[in-house]
């Protein structure tokens, strides 16, 4: 006679690391209630199981709605390493819905967040710095981080955190300075930068070199509340002051074509004052510039090019530039508009006579 036999293991579906999800509309608030348990291995559950329900835009949105920020925020202070870690990465997976970035304005999270700048565990510090960085790619998120006085901080933190956590700091304030520069000039940020511009990693001197073009352009933005102040010429004052402009000379060679075009963008934008101009020139940035004009890619060539055209305004520099004038017409045969645009402004300005 057959007999029945009922194995002791569980299922292989079944992970017991994750809580059991609630059916239909009850999944999110039984989660909800679990992330309150004073049961330490009942919040980790519920946080690992909420980590999977988020990817979904429309339960992000429900849980959301049913109250889950305010117990993630409680959870951001807990005392287990793993429920912070977890609580950081469900941020990070709001953060990446637009609806996420809404609730999180609303719901006053950017500082409950920021206060996990001094985490001692690493992996709460790159997922709290990521949802921020998501934050910040979002206009009013940008605004946001700003009003709650992160740009010191973050500046601050470039000096001393790891390395794949700064590239998320230079994201950050790279969408932070196109609204106000202000706080990160008043900060020592070109300070901080110029040491960057030194790094061993492309990307780190990629960012640096990018912030640094944005401390100088002097951007103003309106939003609701108020006007933000724009930096025209602060930051370009302070990128000389600082002998900045050599350094992003010499990064004008850098083996990374990324660097290269940021390099020439910081130089576009510091080089619009007189001293900028020739701070440039005395460093000799025009053969490495002109070098730069047959580069295949399109962003490399474009920024080389306005940078260029600022400097042929400077006497000295039109002398020079007049002798590659055929580099320039070559350039009204490029693939990109913007770019045969812009070698006819530089034709323009090397070509002016008083």
């Amino acid at each position: 006679m057959t007999a029945v036999r009922i194995s002791g293991n569980l299922p292989p579906n079944i992970d017991c690391t994750k809580a059991p999800i609630a059916f239909g509309r009850r999944a999110v608030p039984k989660v909800n209630e679990e992330l309150q348990n004073p049961e330490l291995i009942t919040r980790q559950r519920a946080l690992m199981s909420l980590c999977d329900l988020v990817h979904d835009p429309e339960i992000a949105l429900e849980a959301m709605r049913l109250g889950c920020l305010e117990s993630l925020k409680r959870l951001l202070r807990d005392v287990d390493s793993t429920v912070r870690m977890k609580t950081t990465e469900v941020f990070y997976r709001l953060a990446t819905h637009n609806v996420g970035r809404v609730a999180f304005l609303k719901s006053d999270v950017i500082l409950p967040l920021s206060q996990l700048f001094d985490e001692p565990v690493d992996v709460c510090r790159k997922n709290m710095h990521m949802a921020i960085e998501m934050m910040s790619e979002f206009p009013g998120g940008a605004v946001g981080l700003v009003e709650a006085g992160l740009i010191p901080r973050l500046v601050f933190k470039l000096t001393s955190e790891l390395e794949e956590i700064q590239e998320l700091i230079l994201d950050t304030l790279h969408f932070c300075l196109c609204v106000d520069a202000s706080e990160a000039l008043a900060s020592e940020a070109v300070s901080v930068l110029k040491e960057k511009l030194s790094h061993r990693s492309a990307r780190i001197r990629n960012k640096a070199a990018r912030a640094l073009m944005d401390l100088s352009l002097g951007v103003q933005v309106c939003n609701l509340k108020h006007t933000l102040p724009s930096v025209p010429l602060e930051g370009k004052n302070k990128l000389c002051e600082e002998e900045v402009i050599p350094i992003l000379v010499t990064l004008l060679g850098d083996p990374s074509p990324e660097v290269a075009a940021s390099a020439a963008g910081a130089l576009m934008s510091a080089t619009v004052t007189t001293p900028g101009k020739y701070a440039a020139l005395n460093a000799d940035a025009l053969p490495p510039l002109l070098g730069l004009v047959r580069s295949p890619q399109t962003n490399v060539c474009l920024n080389a090019v306005k940078a260029i055209t600022v400097l042929a305004e400077a006497p000295e520099g039109r002398k020079e530039l007049l002798k590659h004038l055929d580099l320039l017409e070559d350039l009204r045969g490029h693939d990109s508009e913007v770019t045969r645009r812009a070698a006819e402004t530089a034709m323009r300005v090397i070509t002016w006579k008083p």
